[in-house]
């Protein structure tokens, strides 16, 4: 599911700015935030606001000692909050110019989340393989996000687990670093500012991309991430959380 631009050469030049890699404060600042959120959304991403970094690596937000700072929404409605709705994300865009936004998955989409360098390890690989790939973030606190269509809901519950973001599977040490946001949790996208001096969440492919099924991506995934973690990949179970 890919985003459709349209005539709209000034938001393809915007997003073709942030993707090179250059200037991104400059294009948070000239309205190049909105352009992105509103091409997430475009793509089929549902967006809420969420809170942003405070002075001395704090939380906009008024939990003392918050565990996820300026990772987190900013309702506890964020799931029948998030929308795609171009007017509502402008208003939101225009009246919180310092909020990150998270999007929702396990409606549309889902995120497989990877360590930093076993992600651009496996991203080389599904490239140089041909294999279709959407959407990748990557987040300056050591992580590589891969946004895929949404599984559904399994017919067997057990197969699922939902993924907050300073949460871990009990199949961690078979499958070390991944995490799979599905339903009931959310990743920050594009653009989003860290705890730290410029620290961020950006695009290294961006929305524009069609979103891939997960399985596809997995198995490279995870023998990449077993890799990275000095261990031998194990295929038997390289379709984690799926069995069949």
């Amino acid at each position: 599911m890919s985003a459709e631009f349209g005539g709209r050469t000034g938001l393809r030049g915007k997003l073709s700015q942030w993707l090179r890699g250059g200037g991104r404060k400059d294009a948070a600042d000239d309205g190049g935030r909105e352009a992105l959120l509103l091409a997430a959304a475009a793509a089929g991403l549902p967006l809420a606001p969420a809170a942003h970094p405070a002075p001395g690596y704090r939380c906009s937000c008024d939990r003392v000692g918050c565990p996820t700072p300026a990772r987190h929404p900013v309702s506890f409605a964020w799931q029948t909050q998030s929308t795609t709705d171009r007017a509502q994300i402008e208003r939101w865009a225009r009246h919180q110019p310092q909020a990150n936004f998270i999007t929702a998955t396990g409606m549309v989409h889902d995120v497989l989340d990877v360590p930093l360098q076993a992600g651009r390890e496996a991203l080389a690989r599904l490239l140089y393989a041909g294999i279709e790939v959407g959407p990748v973030a990557e987040s300056d606190d050591g992580r590589l996000l891969f946004f895929t269509l949404t599984r559904g809901t399994p017919e067997d519950e057990d197969e699922w687990w939902p993924c907050e973001l300073d949460c871990h599977p009990e199949t961690m040490d078979e499958h070390p670093g991944l995490r799979w946001h599905c339903r009931g949790s959310y990743v920050l996208v594009p653009p989003a500012r860290l705890p730290g001096d410029d620290q961020t969440v950006h695009w290294v492919r961006g929305p524009e991309h069609a979103l891939p099924d997960p399985l596809t991506l997995l198995e490279h995934l995870t023998d990449a991430c077993a890799r990275h973690a000095g261990q031998e990949p194990d295929h038997t179970n390289a379709a984690w959380p799926l069995r069949h």
